[in-house]
Formats: structure tokens, sequence, C-alpha cells
């Protein structure tokens, strides 16, 4: 049965653990999509949300019943993510109370805004993909800020080419940049990844992480985007267009090592409790393959200006997306306001400023991770080094959140700040 009874005298924490788990997997709650309208489609009828909404309210019940300070360290981390995902689903619950009591047959596919009830669902995919508890108002401030201060990195770069900006953004155009060559992009690949893996252990302690292989991307549903990662293979997308230099030394952290490759391989190593097992957030496994992009020079593929600067041209993408998805999903922007914005704060990248336009407004908040995460692991550093002046040890600090698997962002952030 899904409702649980009284706590009784005899039972442990491990045995309420228990009955969570086997009580959420037999409600096959659908994983969070990228797409908001296939979300919308999987909401259940009255009666199975009724269930579900039965669930959760006795979860939080029982769960008041438990004395916490008995818990062990690792049960306590049990305890805050069923509390943490009890909370999350009866929000969503009530949600989809609300979407089925307006008998909407179809969902709209013109944008998460343009939906009945679209602010709060915003407002929950957003915690949801953040895996924190934030608003829209302050994450569109974060952006702008963001926007700022990858704009003043730029600058800096353009000053040392000593051209005005004209000339500067002409150059980045150069044939010089672009590669033709398939065979001529692998070898990039390769060579970046002997300068990474002979660079590591100024960063990292040492972990066994499999061999990471470099392929050529062939799916042309992804040919959006640059390179991706799945099941230890790095792919490179090049669809019959010049390969831009400047994109293979960042990319090749965030998706391979020590990004996403590295900390998959790891999160695989670790002994995790079933609760943990249930979930993954994006916040923290984003973040981390955004993060690592800063430790370039360290890790000795940023040789020149330009290759770091390939970094700061993405991520000044990443950042402009942060108020676009905002204005777009939740404000009310027109796609016309968005190309505004676009253009005020990005130049030479006008090519693909409607295919990202598309893109947050297919999948809400999804884009966000990348900078929200990449920003709170900076700030947790920042923090670390200022309280522990040259105590500060860079690799057990990575320990920290890669030993960590996948966590909300705030219990990441308790869990290295206290240090475990």
């Amino acid at each position: 049965m899904l409702c649980l009874t009284g706590f009784k005298s005899g039972e442990t924490f491990d045995a309420f653990a228990d009955k969570f788990v086997s009580g959420y997997k037999e409600l096959k709650i659908p994983q969070l999509e990228l797409s908001y309208v296939n979300m919308l489609k999987q909401i259940k009828p009255a009666d199975q949300i009724k269930k579900q909404i039965n669930f959760f309210e006795s979860i939080r019940s029982e769960q008041k019943q438990i004395a916490v300070t008995s818990l062990s360290s690792s049960q306590k981390k049990d305890y805050e993510l069923i509390a943490y995902e009890t909370e999350l689903n009866l929000e969503r619950l009530a949600l989809e109370k609300q979407w089925n009591a307006a008998g909407i047959k179809e969902v709209p596919a013109t944008g998460l805004y343009t939906i009945p009830n679209g602010k709060a669902w915003y407002s929950y995919f957003l915690k949801n993909w953040l895996s924190a508890n934030v608003t829209p108002d302050e994450i569109y401030q974060f952006g702008l800020a963001e926007v700022k201060r990858v704009q003043a990195q730029i600058s800096v770069i353009q000053k040392q080419s000593g051209m005005d900006d004209d000339a500067f953004y002409k150059h980045l155009n150069d044939s010089s940049f672009f590669i033709v060559d398939a065979r001529v992009v692998m070898v990039h690949f390769e060579q970046t990844r002997a300068v990474v893996y002979n660079h590591l252990h100024y960063l990292f302690n040492e972990h066994n992480i499999p061999p990471v292989r470099i392929e050529k991307g062939a799916n042309e549903a992804m040919a959006q985007v640059p390179g991706y990662y799945d099941e230890n293979v790095f792919y490179y997308n090049q669809f019959n267009k010049p390969y831009n230099t400047r994109q293979i030394g960042w990319l090749f952290i965030h998706e391979a090592v020590p990004g996403h490759h590295y900390k998959a391989s790891i999160n695989a190593s670790l002994k995790q409790s079933k609760v943990q097992q249930l979930f993954y957030y994006m916040g923290l496994e984003e973040g981390w393959g955004a993060y690592c992009e800063e430790l370039g020079k360290d890790l000795g593929v940023y040789k020149t200006p330009y290759d770091e600067l390939g970094k700061w041209e993405w991520d000044l993408v990443r950042s402009v997306r942060v108020p676009m998805d905002i204005g777009l999903n939740y404000y009310g922007w027109t796609d016309e306001q968005a190309l505004a914005f676009w253009k005020k704060n990005i130049k030479n990248q006008d090519d693909i400023a409607m295919r990202e336009i598309a893109r947050v407004k297919r999948w809400p908040a999804q884009c966000i991770t990348y900078k929200y995460g990449a920003d709170q692991i900076i700030q947790w550093k920042q923090l670390l080094q200022k309280r522990e002046g040259n105590k500060f040890n860079i690799k057990n600090f990575h320990d920290q959140i890669l030993n960590l698997g996948s966590l909300p962002v705030f219990m990441a952030k308790e869990s290295v700040l206290n240090n475990g």
C-alpha cells in the first residue's frame, strides 16, 4: 500500500526510507523532460493525482515524527532528500489539479507564458531544473550580472589584441580559425585530450576514470550543439560546415574531462543510497561542466587569448539566455523583444539567435542550469579560499563535490561548506 501507517516504535529510519522508495517507484512519476509540452501531456487523471497527493502528504506527516538528531550523516542526507522531493512533488500536484480542473485538452506549443497558469508552472520548472528554491526575479537579475561579467572578460581579450571593435570581430571570422577537414578536427580534439590528461594532477586527486572516446557526431537531431557526451563517448558535431577552433578547448573540458565524463564516471563508482538513486539533479551536473571550463588555463588548454575567448563567447550565449528565458517564459516577452535583447548583448552570433529563442521557449529553465550551477560552485570555492587561506586545497575541494554524487544544489552547498 502507498499510504504509510504510523511510525511504530520498533521501526528504524531505514525502514521509513525503504517505504518511501518503494512507494515512489509504484507511483511511476515521469522524469523531468526538456519539453514542457511533453511534461504537461503526462499529467495523470484526477484519481491518480489524488493517489500521489495522499502518498506525499502521508510521507510529510510521518517525517515529522522522526528525531533528526538521532540520524547518521547518511540518513540525514536521505531525510533532506525525501523532504525536498515531497514538497516539490506536492507543488507539482497542486498545479496538475488546477490543470485538470480547467479541462484543457491540448497543450499550447506557443510557449509556457501562453498556457493557463503559465507563470506558476514556470516558477515550478525553474526550481526543479535548478534544484534550488529560487524565484524568476532573482534569476533574471543574476543573468543580467553574468552578461556584464562575461562581456568584461571579452573586452579584456579585445584590448590585448590591439584591435578596435570592428576589426576585432571581423578577425574572429578569419579562415585561420576554421577547420574544414573532419579528420583534422579529430586530431585537435585528441591533442586536447592528451594535454588535459597531462595537467589533471594539478587540480584533481587521482581517480579511476575509464578512457573517453572521441567521435564525429552523426545524430542530426543534435546538430544545433557543437558537441555532446553520451556513455563514455565525446561527440563533436561537424555537419558540412567548417569547425571553429575556438570551440575545441572549452567543449572537451565541459563534455569530457574533467566535465561530464569525469563526473559521471565517479558518480557510477559511488555507493549511493536507494533514495539518492531515485533522482538526478541537473543544477549540479550541468553546473559542474560549465564550472570546469573556468579551469582551462590550469589544464593547459587555453594557450592563447583566442583559446580562452572561445569559452567566453559561448558563455556569453549562456548568460544572455538566462534573462531571455525569464523574459519569454515569465515576463511575456515577444520573440522580437528577445531578439532585440540578444542583438544588444551579443555580436557576431545573429545566425543562432532565433534557434536559441525557440529553444528556451520549448525547454523552459533548462538552459539556466549551466550558469546557476557553475556560479554556485565558484561561490563555494571563493568562500572556502577566504576561510581557509593557505590551507585551501583545490584537489580536495573538487573531491568534496565529486564524491557527493547527484544532489540538489542547496544540499551540495551544505555539504561542501560544512566539510561533509
